[in-house]
């Protein structure tokens, strides 16, 4: 049988996790096999914090209309309700954009769906 000579293949796999694992602290950046649990976890929280980001983020916005909303004696809920039965589509993202930046558009929003 011939001998396979696996040359530099161990090499760079231990190399690319520690590449990764650059920045972490103590021998979880130095040591290859601490190094991989930790780039594992890692990679596993940055996955969830993707996801997370756009709950926090609609959150937000949705707390940025309720309070825009409430100084016209309206409700976020019915806010909402309105602007779907008057055909208006705007996401939370714009609309908090607007009842930030932008306080007059807003009013006219919502005049044009009282």
């Amino acid at each position: 049988m011939v001998r396979v000579k696996r040359g530099n293949v161990a090499r760079k796999r231990r190399k690319k996790i520690l590449k990764l694992a650059k920045g972490f602290r103590g021998s979880h950046s130095k040591l290859f096999r601490t190094a991989n649990q930790q780039v594992m976890k890692a990679l596993v929280y940055s996955y969830k914090g993707r996801k997370q980001k756009k709950r926090l983020f609609r959150r937000l916005w949705i707390v940025r209309i309720n309070a825009a909303v409430r100084k016209h004696e309206l409700t976020y809920s019915r806010f909402i309700s309105l602007l779907k039965k008057n055909k208006i589509s705007l996401n939370r993202k714009m609309l908090s954009q607007l009842a930030i930046l932008d306080e007059k558009t807003f009013n006219l929003i919502i005049e044009k769906i009282k």
